[in-house]
C-alpha cells in the first residue's frame, strides 16, 4: 500500500486495516505499520490515534497511551469518548482506579460526552476492584440524568449486568434485585447473564426457593442458560446433599444442548462422595470421556481425595497412576491427599517414595505437603525422621506455617522428648510465627503430663499475655494437673478463672474436682 502509484491511498485505508489486525490482536504489527506509516509522510488522523491508543492498553502499556494522546492534543484533534474509553480501560486493567474515575470527569473540560460504553467500562471498573457503591452512584447519575453530564445516555443491557454482579458478589441482593425489577419496568430484557448473577447470589445466601424460582423465570423467558448458570446451581444442590434434583439437572443441561464440562462432573462427584455414594462417582467419572469432556487432574483428585478417606488407598494409588499414564500431570493436591492417606494406613515408606517422586516431576510442595509429612511422620512413630526433615525445611527456608511446628511439638511431646519439644516452642521466629491456642495446649498438656505444673501454669499466664485465648481444654489439663499434686487451692483459681471467661466447662471437670476434694 506505501508503494502505490501515483499515491499511496489515503490514511483512512490504513486505519480500516490498522482496525482489523487490532481487532485479531496483532497489537505489535499495528504498532510496526505505524512507525512505516510515518515515514512516508502520511499523517495520522483521530482514528488512526484512537486505535494505536487501545493498542498500548491492551498490551497493558497505558502510560504509551497518554503519550499518544499527547500527540492528539499537540496536532489539534479533539479526542473523542472512544479515546478516553480505551484509556479508562487501560487504567482499570492496571487497577489505577482512582485515575481512570478521575480521567471520566475531565471529559467536559475537552467537550466531549462519555458513550455507553465509556460508562460501562468505568463501572465494570469499580466493581472489580470494591468499589460497588461508587460504581452503584455513577450508575444512579447515568440512570436519573442528575450528574455532571446531564441525561447523555441510558444504562444498557451491559450496564445492568455489570452493576447487579457487582452487587451481587458484594451481597447486596436486595438492591440487586430492585435493579432488576428497574430492568425490567426500562424494558431492558434481562439475558443470561444476568439471571446467573442472581442465581449465583441467591445460592450463597442458602435461598434455593429464590434461586430455583429465577431459573424457571429465566427458562420462560427464552434466557437459555448456558454451561455456567447450571453450574452455578448444580454446584449448589451438591453442597446441599440433593443429589437427585442435581442428576436431573444435568439430564435437563444435556437434553438444552449444553455439554457439561469438567466442573460440572466434578462437582456431582464430589457431591456422590459426600453422600456416600462412591460408585456413583465413579460411574460418573468413567461416562466424562464417553460424553466428549475429557479428565482433568482434578476430576482425578475428587476421587482420589474420597479413596483416601474412606481408606481405599489402593484404589487412589490405581487412578494416580492411570492419570500419570494418561499424561495427565498430578498437581500438588494429588500428592498432599495421597499423603495423608498413606499416612492414615502406615504406609510411611510408600509416602515418602512417592515425596521423591513427586519432588522428581517438578511439582512444588506447598505449606501443607510439608505438615502433612510432619505430621504423619510423627504419628506413625518416625520422629528423628521427621525432625530430619523439618531441619532440612528451615535450612532451605521452606514457608512452614504454625501447623507444621504443631505437629512436631506434638510428636516430641508424645514420644517422650519434652526438652526438645521446649526447645522448639521457645525458638518460634516471633513476630514472623504466633503460637495460637492449640501451640499452647500442645505444650501445657506435655508438661502436665511430666508434672511440671508450675511450667505449665506459667505457660498458661504466658497465653493469655499473648493474646491466644485458652479454652476449656487448657482448664480441664491445669486442673486436672493440679489435682493429680493435691493442689486445691490452683483448681479453685482456675475454676474461678473458668467463670469470669465465662468458659463452658465440661460436666467431668466438676465430677472429678467433686470426688477428688470432699
Amino acid at each position: 500500500m506505501l508503494h502505490m502509484h501515483p499515491s499511496p491511498p489515503p490514511v483512512s485505508s490504513f486505519n480500516i486495516l490498522f482496525g482489523c489486525l487490532a481487532k485479531n490482536k496483532h497489537y505489535d504489527t499495528v504498532l510496526s505499520l505505524f512507525k512505516r506509516l510515518n515515514s512516508t509522510g502520511l499523517f495520522p488522523d483521530l482514528f488512526t490515534y484512537s486505535i494505536l491508543i487501545n493498542c498500548f492498553c491492551k498490551m497493558g502499556q497505558v502510560s504509551l497511551g497518554f503519550v499518544v494522546f499527547g500527540r492528539i492534543l499537540r496536532s489539534c484533534f479533539t479526542p473523542d469518548a472512544v479515546t478516553f474509553t480505551s484509556l479508562i480501560k487501560g487504567l482499570c486493567a492496571e487497577s489505577r482506579i482512582m485515575e481512570a474515575a478521575a480521567l471520566f470527569t475531565k471529559l467536559k473540560a475537552f467537550g466531549c460526552e462519555p458513550n455507553v460504553i465509556t460508562y460501562n467500562t468505568l463501572i465494570n471498573g469499580l466493581c472489580r476492584t470494591g468499589h460497588t457503591i461508587v460504581a452503584l452512584n455513577l450508575f444512579e447519575e447515568m440512570a436519573n440524568g442528575n450528574g455532571k453530564f446531564g441525561v447523555v445516555c441510558k444504562p444498557d443491557t451491559v450496564t445492568y449486568n455489570t452493576i447487579i454482579d457487582g452487587l451481587c458478589k458484594d451481597g447486596f441482593v436486595d438492591k440487586a434485585m430492585e435493579l432488576f425489577l428497574q430492568m425490567k419496568d426500562e424494558n431492558i430484557k434481562p439475558n443470561v447473564a444476568t439471571y446467573t448473577s442472581l442465581i449465583r447470589c441467591f445460592c450463597h445466601a442458602n435461598d434455593w426457593n429464590e434461586a430455583k424460582c429465577l431459573f424457571i423465570e429465566m427458562m420462560d423467558q427464552g434466557a437459555h442458560p448456558n454451561v455456567v448458570t447450571f453450574n452455578v446451581v448444580i454446584d449448589d444442590l451438591c453442597k446441599n446433599g440433593k443429589m437427585n434434583e442435581a442428576s436431573r439437572l444435568l439430564d435437563l443441561m444435556i437434553q438444552h444442548g449444553v455439554r457439561p464440562n469438567a466442573f460440572v462432573y466434578n462437582t456431582l462427584m464430589d457431591g456422590f462422595c459426600l453422600t456416600g455414594r462412591l460408585d456413583r462417582a465413579r460411574e460418573l467419572f468413567f461416562s466424562m470421556e464417553g460424553k466428549g469432556c475429557r479428565h482433568s487432574a482434578a476430576s482425578y483428585n475428587t476421587l482420589i481425595n474420597w479413596y483416601c478417606k474412606n481408606k481405599e488407598v489402593e484404589e487412589a494409588l490405581s487412578l494416580y497412576s492411570e492419570m500419570v499414564s494418561k499424561g495427565i500431570k498430578p498437581t500438588v493436591v494429588t500428592y498432599n491427599t495421597l499423603f495423608l492417606g498413606l499416612f492414615e494406613i502406615h504406609q510411611v515408606e510408600h509416602a515418602l517414595k512417592l515425596f521423591d517422586e513427586m519432588q522428581r516431576d517438578g511439582v512444588a510442595a506447598d505449606t501443607r505437603t510439608y505438615t502433612t509429612l510432619i505430621d504423619g511422620l510423627c504419628k506413625n512413630g518416625y520422629i528423628v525422621e521427621a525432625v530430619e526433615l523439618f531441619r532440612t525445611l528451615r535450612i532451605l527456608k521452606c514457608e512452614l506455617d504454625i501447623q507444621a511446628y504443631n505437629c512436631l511439638i506434638d510428636g516430641l511431646c508424645k514420644s517422650g522428648r519434652l526438652k526438645f519439644a521446649w526447645e522448639l516452642f521457645r525458638s518460634l521466629p516471633r513476630g514472623v510465627l504466633v503460637p495460637n491456642f492449640v501451640t499452647y495446649n500442645i505444650m501445657i498438656q506435655g508438661l502436665c503430663n511430666d508434672g511440671q505444673m508450675d511450667k505449665a501454669h506459667d505457660l498458661f499466664l504466658d497465653m493469655e499475655e499473648n493474646a491466644a485465648a485458652p479454652n476449656v481444654i487448657t482448664f480441664d489439663m491445669l486442673i486436672h494437673g493440679f489435682i493429680r499434686i493435691n493442689e486445691p487451692s490452683k483448681v479453685n483459681e482456675l475454676l474461678h478463672k473458668m467463670k469470669e471467661k465465662k468458659r463452658i466447662c465440661a460436666l467431668r471437670i466438676f465430677t472429678v474436682c467433686s470426688c477428688e476434694f470432699v
